[in-house]
C-alpha cells in the first residue's frame, strides 16, 4: 500500500518516469550523478545514499559497508553498486523477526509490526547484487553474526524495524564507523507502523553521556543519519 502511493507521488513529479530515468545526469556542485534506481521507490534515501557514497570516495575514508536489516536485497543492491570496491556485510535472520525480540517489543508496549518479511532468502538477495564477489553473508540473530569482525566500517544502514536489534546495529556499528563514515537508520519517523526504531534511536544517541548528533530525512518511512 506504501509502496503503492509512493510511485504515485513519484508519477506526479517525473511524468511518465517513475524517477529520474537512469541516464539523466544531475551536475550539483560540479558532482555528476547518476544511479540505476531499477524498481526502487524512495528517491531521497537513495539519493542521499549516493551523495554519501561521494563524500566517503573522495574523502578516501577507509572500511567496509554493512546493512543490517536486508530483507531481499533492494537496498543492499544500491550499496554494493555504489561501493563495488567495498566488501559488503549483510546481516539477516532472512526468515523474519527473532520471536524473543519480536515478544520483548510487545513487553515494551510497542504494537505488533505491520509485517513479518518472511519471504525472503540468501538466494533471493544475492540474485540481485551487481557485485556478489563482495558481499559477505552472515545469517542469524544480530549482533551474534558480527562475531570477528571489528571493522572499520566506511557506511552502514540499519533496516530491522524493532527496538532491540537497532539499539544493538547502533552500539555495534557507531564506534567502529571511521572518521567521515556514515550510519543510516531506517524508519525513525515511521512510528506509527515500527515505533521500535525511534526509541532505539533516542536511547542511543540521547541518553548517553555524550549526546550523539542526528539529522532525519524527508524519505519514505523518516530515516536519520549519524555521522562520525
Amino acid at each position: 500500500m506504501k509502496s503503492s502511493i509512493a510511485k504515485k507521488l513519484l508519477q506526479l513529479i517525473y511524468g511518465d518516469r517513475r524517477y529520474p530515468a537512469p541516464e539523466m545526469i544531475v551536475m550539483q556542485n560540479q558532482r555528476r550523478r547518476m544511479l540505476d534506481f531499477g524498481d526502487y521507490d524512495d528517491y531521497v534515501r537513495a539519493s542521499t545514499l549516493e551523495l554519501m557514497s561521494h563524500e566517503i570516495h573522495g574523502r578516501d575514508v577507509p572500511g567496509a559497508c554493512a546493512e543490517l536489516g536486508v530483507y531481499r536485497g533492494d537496498f543492499a543492491r544500491l550499496v554494493n553498486s555504489l561501493f563495488m570496491d567495498r566488501t559488503l556485510y549483510l546481516f539477516d535472520t532472512f526468515t523474519g523477526f527473532d520471536p524473543e525480540e519480536l515478544e520483548h517489543e510487545k513487553k515494551l508496549g510497542f504494537h505488533d509490526p505491520t509485517k513479518d518479511f518472511k519471504d525472503t532468502d540468501v538466494e533471493t538477495v544475492m540474485a540481485v547484487m551487481p557485485h556478489p564477489e563482495m558481499c559477505i553473508v552472515r545469517q542469524g540473530r544480530f549482533p551474534d553474526t558480527a562475531a570477528g569482525i571489528d571493522g572499520p566500517f566506511c557506511f552502514a544502514s540499519v533496516d530491522v524495524d524493532l527496538f532491540d536489534p537497532t539499539l544493538a546495529g547502533l552500539r555495534f556499528f557507531y564506534p567502529r564507523l571511521a572518521s567521515g563514515g556514515f550510519l543510516i537508520v531506517h524508519d525513525y519517523n515511521n512510528h506509527r507502523n515500527y515505533p521500535g526504531p525511534r526509541a532505539a534511536v533516542e536511547e542511543f544517541c540521547l541518553n548517553g553521556e555524550v549526546a550523539i548528533p542526528f539529522v532525519p530525512l524527508c524519505d519514505l518511512y523518516g530515516s536519520v543519519v549519524l555521522r562520525k
